[in-house]
């Protein structure tokens, strides 16, 4: 099944800036950007993403968030601040856990499996607003396994999956928040 949804914005960040305590900041020295297009590398992740080839990352290299979620968790405040890779209007995460589908900007589809929810840190109440890391629960977003690879672009895209999505549900909390 085809769906097509919109890609907000691509977020890449080289290094972590959500550590120590909430209490203390951020890191003051950490750049976050936001391009128009990333290159995606099978098994790798986001070229130039505190992820790219880190083991451990592997099978959740990537990190997509819907924006209906988070405007119903955190209004106004800017998703860039969630630090999720790819944030997309139109589309219902949950669904895709545990099932591989595809995502094509207009440069060909690359293929993902999607893995275990992005569960929200404490450190969202600090950076967008008290209560938003409890609101997130459940639809902080989902991680995935890049499995071939391309170029991902802001703006018009299609979802490639054997499950059904809808996307009124994209901002839905799901209860079982667990990795299936």
């Amino acid at each position: 099944m085809r769906y097509h949804v919109e890609i907000e914005s691509l977020v890449v960040s080289p290094r972590h800036a959500y550590f120590g305590r909430p209490k203390d900041g951020p890191a003051d020295d950490v750049a976050t950007h936001s391009p128009d297009h990333v290159d995606v590398v099978a098994d790798k992740g986001i070229r130039g993403d505190r992820f790219f080839g880190v083991r451990a990352h592997t099978e959740a290299a990537v990190t997509f968030l819907a924006i209906e979620a988070w405007q119903a968790a955190a209004g106004d405040a800017d998703p860039v601040l969630a630090r999720r890779n790819i944030v997309v209007r139109g589309l219902e995460l949950d669904p895709l856990r545990g099932v591989e589908f595809e995502v094509d900007t207009g440069d060909g589809p690359i293929r993902f499996r999607g893995g275990r929810p992005a569960h929200p840190c404490s450190w969202m109440d600090t950076m967008a607003g008290d209560g938003v890391r409890k609101a997130l629960i459940g639809r902080g977003g989902l991680r995935a396994q890049p499995l071939t690879s391309g170029v991902l672009r802001v703006g018009p895209a299609v979802i490639t999956a054997d499950v059904d999505l809808d996307a009124a549900r994209a901002a839905d909390q799901v209860r079982r928040a667990q990795p299936l």
